[in-house]
């Protein structure tokens, strides 16, 4: 510890003495002022320039699609130019130069550096990697990296059996990171590819797609821990207590991911099937690890625990077969044509543009009621997606126009009333 503190304030030292004889003298200062001056004048020049800019480029379509990376970058690139020509200005009169070169060197790796993570689709690990690279290099521009790294290599503390030093936690946190990452867009890659593949159903598909991602962010977890240097038996402990904690404190979650693991390997629900469950009808939109997704008619969207699809009863109208059988239920008057009224019914499901050919729309005769005969309607469609009520309304007010324009009565309640009246023969004294 005490070697540690020594070399601590070695390192304290350097830098105060590299700071006084570079940065605290007269010509450093007057740099200094210079620097900021010409970041005021960039930043006045860009706004000054911005509207007319616009104006001219916007017309071009690559504009359009480098606009979001350029604009953070007019500043910087007009200050390293205005930098570049006061450097050389002052190089030419023999002037000492260090801090200039080095807000040179500096902005310039700040410019690459962000043009380079710009390609990175996450802003925090984009902003995360520009921060660690830009600090590397400015303590590597400014001579002070290799001490640095030396003092945190040299600080250490036990895990286990080994010791860890805080440059092998870093090293193993910026690791983790990049591994998440390359293991995240490899399985983007993947699912990209399993959706290519039309042998491969949508619930098998989706079952891979996790199962990969899965196993890439794992392996990318245990080579950064191995990266540190920590010895991977040491979880074993941990990893028991954490079962133990998700077993007892997690047991919906576990239950909801263990019932869509299920549901994605039996395919008894798969993305795009129409299906109905507590009332809630509508399009499955996606399995994920703790819900299903289902989008209804209205276009509300309902989370569905995972649970609750294993459990509880649910009607898939798109299972085995897309094909849905529709029953309209109709009464008419005794008084009405019986052959014409089920002529007239088949006539407007067949007018129904959504209902088949094949199999053939049919009228039944189920029964002869206390006001009405008691018929229903058997009609055939195959697109559920795009609702089942809606299409028996169309038939319905098919129904309602035919057999008005043909005389066919709907009943009304009929009720029979006998009046028993009394003598006065009758009427007792």
């Amino acid at each position: 510890m005490n070697d540690l503190i020594t070399k601590a304030q070695a390192l304290l030292a350097q830098f105060l003495s590299w700071a006084e004889v570079e940065i605290l003298s007269y010509q450093s200062l007057i740099q200094f002022g210079a620097i900021i001056l010409l970041l005021l004048f960039s930043r006045a020049m860009v706004s000054w320039l911005k509207p007319d800019s616009r104006i001219k480029l916007e017309k071009y379509s690559y504009y359009q699609k480098i606009k979001p990376y350029l604009l953070p970058l007019y500043v910087p690139i007009l200050w390293l130019i205005t930098l570049l020509i006061v450097q050389q200005v002052a190089a030419a009169q023999e002037q000492d130069i260090y801090v200039l070169r080095t807000a040179v060197s500096l902005l310039f790796v700040w410019i690459v550096i962000r043009i380079a993570t710009n390609l990175i689709e996450s802003r925090e690990i984009a902003r995360i990697v520009r921060l660690v690279a830009w600090g590397l290099a400015a303590l590597n521009i400014v001579g002070l990296l290799v001490p640095f790294l030396n003092l945190l290599d040299q600080t250490s503390f036990s895990v286990g059996e080994g010791q860890v030093s805080i440059l092998d936690v870093i090293t193993g946190i910026l690791s983790l990171i990049f591994l998440l990452w390359a293991a995240f867009f490899l399985a983007s890659l993947s699912e990209g590819w399993l959706k290519k593949l039309p042998t491969v159903n949508p619930s098998a598909r989706v079952l891979l797609s996790k199962m990969i991602r899965i196993l890439l962010v794992s392996i990318a977890f245990l080579f950064a821990v191995s990266s540190v240097g920590i010895d991977l038996t040491v979880f074993a402990v941990f990893g028991g207590a954490i079962g133990v904690g998700l077993g007892f404190g997690l047991q919906k979650v576990v239950s909801n991911f263990i019932s869509g693991v299920i549901l994605l390997m039996d395919r008894s629900i798969k993305p795009g099937d129409v299906v109905e469950i507590s009332g809630t009808y509508g399009r499955i939109n996606k399995l994920a690890g703790r819900y299903t997704s289902v989008i209804s008619r209205d276009g509300r969207e309902h989370l569905i625990p995972n649970e609750d699809m294993v459990t509880q009863t649910v009607i898939n109208w798109t299972f085995s077969n897309r094909l849905i059988r529709r029953h309209l239920p109709v009464g008419i008057s005794y008084k009405s044509d019986l052959e014409k009224a089920m002529a007239l019914m088949i006539e407007a499901a067949n007018e129904a543009e959504r209902v088949m050919d094949e199999p053939e729309a049919k009228v039944l005769i189920k029964g002869f009621g206390d006001n009405a005969i008691d018929l229903e309607l058997r009609m055939w469609i195959r697109d559920a997606k795009n609702g089942v009520s809606n299409i028996a309304s169309e038939v319905y007010l098919n129904i309602w126009n035919k057999f008005k324009d043909n005389g066919i009565e709907f009943p009304y309640p009929q009720r029979d009333i006998h009046i028993v009246s009394q003598t006065k023969a009758d009427t007792p004294l």
